[in-house]
């Protein structure tokens, strides 16, 4: 049995109407989209960023339009984009994009584009558009936020693979300390759970959106896990340290992460009090998203119990973030978003302590807020003697 990641046109039509809502609200007669995945979700097409640029043109009323690069034309319809596809020869060209553009669409009297948009860009937009006043609008980052029940099934594949993924990463380690053989570098057991995770995307569904991270993660053990966002090296991994597995991936163009942290050996006790006081901030900080709190009073929630474990001079960064067709994206469980948690929102739940020479720990789960509490997508199991191998 396969499963296909392509959503219906049901819910494109649908995110039209919630976004032209937003802005019949704002007063906005057009919206200009740049940003690779507000184009994915107004319209399905998914592509590399790069400095050609492709553009979703939403007016009030009408159909969409959808930008690309003669070059993107092709791929654009192979993917049925919901839109009509109008191409420009090559950029910057004798006409800038944005040019061709305004040559085939009704200047609106008011128009927007996202704060992501460059300034080259904005003024490529005055340029084509003089007559237009322009401003910034979030009217799709906030349709964003609250994923529907097509977006949420397309999430919890991807949670069964990120798991499957670690699953495979767990195995090889534990089969090489069972041969007694070498373990591991970091970027060998990357590049294992990497391939084992798209291997099982093309074998398990049909018609895959490829995005620029379909499957990937992070993987670092002993004091290289102290920096939370080291990249792979040739280290490798040892007998007595630790080990974090930060995995994800991509269905349908929709992410999640699942990230353990694992002791090879039976941990010493310093290592079990740092695991346990990530544990019980992971869980309480997990059931603290519930519909109606704020992400910053969620975030204190849960990083107050490292701090009163007497590590907050460990701590390195928030709770977590939101994720959807970005791996991180609003809201952001942190001090300073006052955000109220909604149901439909998803975020990951990933609190980490990180000792300088000696090591880091984190665990991460990727968390639905639903109308009745928190609901976790990943599940791979959290408790300390799970971890050890």
């Amino acid at each position: 049995m396969t499963f296909s990641q392509k959503l219906p046109a049901s819910f494109y039509a649908g995110a039209l109407d919630r976004v032209r809502a937003r802005m019949a609200a704002d007063g906005l007669s057009a919206l200009l989209l740049d940003d690779p995945l507000d184009v994915a979700y107004l319209t399905g097409f998914h592509h590399f960023p790069n400095e050609r640029p492709v553009a979703c043109w939403l007016p009030l009323d009408g159909d969409p339009v959808l930008l690309v690069p003669d070059l993107e034309r092709e791929y654009a319809a192979d993917q049925d984009a919901r839109a009509e596809i109008r191409a420009y020869p090559e950029f910057p060209g004798v006409r800038s994009p944005f040019a061709v553009l305004a040559a085939h669409v009704p200047a609106p009297a008011t128009a927007a584009y996202a704060s992501s948009t460059s300034i080259g860009r904005t003024a490529a937009l005055a340029a084509a558009f003089p007559g237009t006043r322009w401003s910034v609008s979030d009217a799709v980052g906030q349709v964003r936020l609250r994923k529907l029940p097509e977006e949420i099934a397309l999430h919890e594949e991807a949670a069964r693979i990120a798991d499957r993924m670690i699953e495979a990463g767990v195995e090889l380690v534990r089969q090489a300390v069972e041969d007694s053989g070498e373990l591991p570098t970091e970027t060998e057991l990357a590049g294992h759970v990497i391939s084992y995770g798209s291997r099982l995307m093309y074998a398990s569904h049909e018609d895959v959106v490829v995005v620029p991270m379909l499957t990937g993660g992070l993987v670092y053990g002993g004091p290289n896990s102290a920096q939370p966002h080291r990249l792979p090296g040739g280290d490798r991994l040892k007998a007595g340290e630790t080990f974090m597995l930060s995995l994800g991936c991509a269905v349908g163009g929709r992410f999640v992460e699942s990230e353990r942290t694992f002791v090879i050996g039976e941990p010493t006790p310093e290592q079990a009090r740092y695991y346990e006081a990530v544990r019980e901030a992971q869980e309480i900080g997990t059931e603290a998203l519930v519909p109606g709190a704020t992400c910053e009073e969620v975030n204190r929630r849960c990083l107050a119990v490292i701090e009163e474990a007497g590590y907050g001079a460990h701590l390195r960064h928030r709770q977590g973030h939101g994720i959807g067709l970005g791996f991180h994206e609003p809201p952001w469980l942190s001090d300073g978003d006052a955000t109220e948690l909604a149901p439909g929102m998803i975020l990951s739940s990933e609190p980490g302590v990180y000792v300088p020479g000696h090591a880091g720990y984190r665990i991460s789960d990727t968390v639905l807020v639903t109308e009745s509490g928190p609901r976790r997508l990943t599940a791979y199991p959290r408790e300390l003697t799970d971890i050890v191998i």
